[in-house]
């Protein structure tokens, strides 16, 4: 073997213009872009909400001559409650590896963005399984496309209308802000029963904007996160969150009395300084492991407060 080799002559050094990390683009999470954020000050509480029927009923009479006008009322449900869980992980800097770091690196910020990422990946998956599924919403009946909206002539745009007539005239709201998985999107960009209606529009350039014009909505969401699904240090699974589905919901603009939403997410910002979103990042010295960990909680709970506002489309994609 020649004697000296290459690597006794040259030591790798890190490029100083180069410093790649996986950050998954936070465009992507949608958690808290659907429903209000409540900020609460305690980790659980109770709230009310008024039985919608009553509202929808007019029980006003002629009022004849010195008669009492005709009575009414409505009743309020206080068994509502929500519970802010604390959600906590943590990177472990080690003295050795940090004394020995060359320039370009910043350990302190990749582990900041490391549990930060981890815990908003952990946020998204939580909202996926608690409202982007079956068997939940009331507003109209489950739909799977008969002819997947990745197929000739299918008609997503018809089947969403209808839906938003059903969800109207169920409770009075129109729904305002529809939510489709990254795959479904897709497929509706090459679909002719959307590409025919803006044929004719100034702009061509196909948009969320022009789908939200189209369906007379405020806005459409396009849920894209990316998670592995493997097991650590295992063969890396990437899969998206969210699949062949979409949601259909009204969702208030902002949290405040007797406003009726699909739902709502508590964020506990009384726990020790925490973000509107219940987020709080912590650095403390771990003396035993001679390291300093950088540690990120968040507390939250996604609530469903209005079954009756939301539709679900499930297997839209053949």
């Amino acid at each position: 073997m020649p004697q000296p080799t290459a690597s006794d002559v040259h030591v790798n050094q890190p490029l100083t213009n180069i410093s790649v990390a996986f950050l998954q683009d936070q465009a992507e999470f949608i958690s808290d872009k659907v429903f209000p954020i409540v900020p609460v000050a305690k980790q659980s509480d109770r709230y009310f909400q008024f039985t919608k029927d009553q509202w929808f009923r007019s029980d006003a009479q002629i009022r004849g001559v010195s008669q009492e006008s005709a009575g009414s009322g409505f009743e309020i449900d206080s068994t509502p409650n929500y519970r802010c869980d604390v959600l906590a992980v943590h990177k472990d800097l080690d003295d050795q590896i940090i004394a020995n770091q060359d320039a370009p690196l910043d350990l302190d910020r990749a582990a900041t963005e490391f549990v930060t990422r981890s815990l908003m990946l952990k946020k998204e998956k939580d909202w996926a399984a608690k409202f982007f599924k079956t068997s939940l919403w009331t507003g109209a009946t489950d739909a799977t496309p008969s002819t997947k909206w990745n197929a000739a002539n299918s008609t997503p745009i018809k089947e969403v209308r209808g839906r938003i007539t059903s969800i109207h005239q169920k409770t009075g709201y129109r729904p305002n802000k529809l939510i489709l998985a990254r795959d479904v999107w897709a497929a509706i960009q090459d679909n002719s029963d959307f590409l025919d209606r803006i044929a004719y529009t100034a702009t061509k350039i196909v948009s969320t904007g022009l789908l939200a014009s189209v369906l007379e909505i405020d806005e459409v969401l396009i849920a894209g996160a990316v998670h592995n699904t493997a097991a650590e240090k295992a063969t890396a699974v990437m899969a998206h969150v969210f699949t062949a589905g979409a949601l259909l919901v009204y969702a208030a603009p902002r949290p405040s009395l007797m406003m009726p939403s699909a739902g709502y997410t508590f964020s506990w910002t009384g726990y020790l300084g925490a973000s509107p979103q219940g987020l709080r990042i912590s650095r403390m010295r771990a003396d035993l492991l001679r390291s300093d960990r950088i540690e990120g909680e968040m507390a939250y709970d996604q609530k469903v407060v209005a079954t009756d506002m939301g539709a679900f489309f499930y297997t839209c994609l053949a």
